[in-house]
């Protein structure tokens, strides 16, 4: 380790490039000195985003797959990536190169891991969630190395492990072979072993899974991976208490504070902005929510169809997912106005008030932004208060009604407790996939990210088609948080960076919109003697005209800002 920062200072005289090249020989590296390079906010958001998006891939095949580093587990994985199109991971995956793609792979994990421990620093909730889901890429990438590639990574990092020689293998073989797990004298031949202090691999000991002498255990390299790998786990956990201890000096641009806060919480899916399938009647609705929707689509659904009324962010969550779907505008102005005014609107004030809303949505009025539809992480990070039906059925719900609900929609008693055991878990988008296995009685290929690419799938799975292959162009451009139609470039005269306004102000809001839904709600409820308040000192800020973009994707702040007491 000291040799490699010496060489990072050596090399500082050199190009930041240069510099990278000499602290990441290796595909396989601990993340020791933050490196020193020049990215624009593009460039900064597309490495996090993508990094992101590996991360969620791997909690996602580990909660079904929970033995790590098992063949089953690894084979998971790369399907998934290889699936989805992150070649950059797909190439440190595979062993230690030194071709230009393997150098250039490097590069992108290096820096995106820095840049996603400022995001993930915050909090403990979040450090733990990083730190678990780095190490399992770390698992993924040193368990495709050689022996000769693990060789090289010990004298990089200048650890003290060698492997046993042949001599020293002949020497304990039997013992090796009676201690060790699924080991025949060919295994113990052709493998290699090494020798470490019984300290560093006490639950082996403790099981009896290696060979102990003299304070020395002699362990598989399976297991010596864990041992490395409790090292690179340390340095991780070492790393984030100093980037929060750095936070509050990055924090003073606001664009980065921004940026950082909602990394989280951003989809890293495919772009739903804009339905890119055929027209979708209104009158399929009923017919297609039973299958084709996902269970929170369908709740809000079938809420309001009962009720014929729902609240403003319920509202805008179906609107926004059914103009995603195929909807038009005319369809959703016709389906809104036949329910509410089934209930306590009356048609002139849907008319006169309502209408402008769901106009509004399709980027037809105020501002004109074209809003993408909630995702998974938007739908589950959303609050909701009493009377509210958006949200994630599997987050929101006990695990006796959601059981109910389940078995009301048709899964057996045992698919519905499968289903639950997932969502009691944490594991709501996990849940939301097996939901989706069991109403369409197939296996699913994909994790679920979105409620209008599970709609996307249902289609694609009742006329028996496959989803395409996301390529690498498709995985750069879905990338984003909110895709934009027409975003330009400004330049930041201050910085010096070029800085895409577009993805700048996630959680700026549209208050005309939101004074719209909430003044309508207020009239609506207040005929029921519901009074609802909202803070004036929010819904007197004013927007500045470098504030707009063409797309936006509602953020938690637009929710946190308003109380509503509905």
């Amino acid at each position: 380790m000291i040799n490699s920062r010496q060489n990072y200072l050596n090399a500082k005289r050199f190009s930041a490039d240069l510099a990278l090249e000499h602290i990441i020989p290796h595909n396989v590296c601990f993340y020791l000195i933050p490196p020193i390079v020049d990215l624009t906010i593009d460039e900064f958001e597309k490495l996090a985003l993508e990094r992101l998006k590996m991360l969620r891939l791997l909690e996602q095949v580990t909660a079904k797959n929970p033995k790590v580093s098992s063949e089953a587990w690894r084979d998971a994985v790369l399907a998934e990536v290889n699936h989805e199109g992150l070649r950059t991971y797909a190439k440190l995956a595979r062993g230690n190169l030194n071709d230009d793609a393997s150098k250039a792979a490097r590069r992108r994990d290096y820096l995106s891991h820095f840049i996603l421990r400022f995001a993930y620093c915050r909090s403990e909730e979040l450090r733990r969630w990083f730190v678990a889901r780095e190490m399992e890429l770390f698992k993924l990438k040193f368990g495709a190395l050689s022996m000769r590639d693990v060789k090289d990574f010990l004298e990089v990092y200048e650890l003290d492990y060698k492997p046993l020689s042949d001599e020293e293998k002949l020497d304990i073989s039997e013992h090796l072979c009676a201690s060790t797990y699924n080991q025949t004298r060919l295994k113990v031949e052709t493998h290699d072993f090494y020798a470490v202090h019984f300290t560093e691999v006490l639950n082996l000991v403790r099981d009896r899974k290696c060979f102990l002498k003299g304070g020395v255990a002699y362990i598989t390299p399976d297991h010596f991976a864990h041992v490395i790998g409790k090292k690179h786990q340390q340095l991780i956990e070492d790393g984030l208490k100093g980037h929060l201890r750095l936070l509050p000096t990055l924090e003073i641009d606001e664009r980065f504070a921004m940026l950082l806060k909602s990394i989280h919480t951003s989809y890293t899916g495919k772009n739903y902005t804009v339905a890119k399938t055929g027209c979708v009647p209104i009158e399929s609705l009923d017919q297609l929510s039973k299958k084709s929707f996902s269970l929170c689509m369908r709740n809000v659904h079938d809420t309001l169809r009962a009720t014929h009324h729902l609240k403003h962010v319920g509202r805008m969550q179906y609107t926004l997912f059914l103009k995603a779907i195929g909807v038009t505008m005319e369809d959703a102005l016709r389906f809104w106005r036949e329910e509410l005014t089934r209930g306590k609107v009356p048609i002139e004030k849907f008319e006169k008030e309502y209408a402008y809303a769901i106009r509004h949505n399709y980027g037809k009025e105020g501002s004109r932004i074209n809003y993408s539809p909630f995702s998974c992480m938007k739908v589950i990070t959303t609050p909701i208060g009493p009377g509210e039906t958006h949200g994630c059925p599997f987050k929101n719900l006990d695990s006796s009604t959601l059981k109910m609900k389940l078995t009301g929609y048709g899964l057996s008693a045992i698919d519905a407790d499968d289903v639950a055991g997932f969502a009691a878990k944490g594991h709501y988008q996990i849940a939301c996939g097996k939901y989706f296995e069991v109403v369409h009685e197939t296996k699913l290929e994909e994790g679920i990210n979105h409620p209008n690419q599970y709609f996307e799938l249902s289609q694609l799975s009742m006329e028996g088609k496959e989803r395409p292959r996301q390529g690498h162009a498709a995985a750069n451009q879905s990338a984003r948080w909110n895709s934009q139609s027409n975003s330009q470039s400004t330049q930041d005269s201050g910085s010096g960076l070029v800085v895409d306004s577009s993805t700048l102000n996630g959680a700026d809001d549209d208050l005309e919109l939101w004074e719209i839904m909430e003044s309508k709600d207020k009239e609506t409820d207040a005929d029921a003697t519901i009074c609802e308040v909202a803070a004036p000192e929010i819904l007197s800020k004013k927007i500045s005209p470098k504030q707009t973009k063409q797309t936006q994707e509602w953020e938690d702040d637009d929710f946190d800002m308003l109380e509503f007491n509905e």
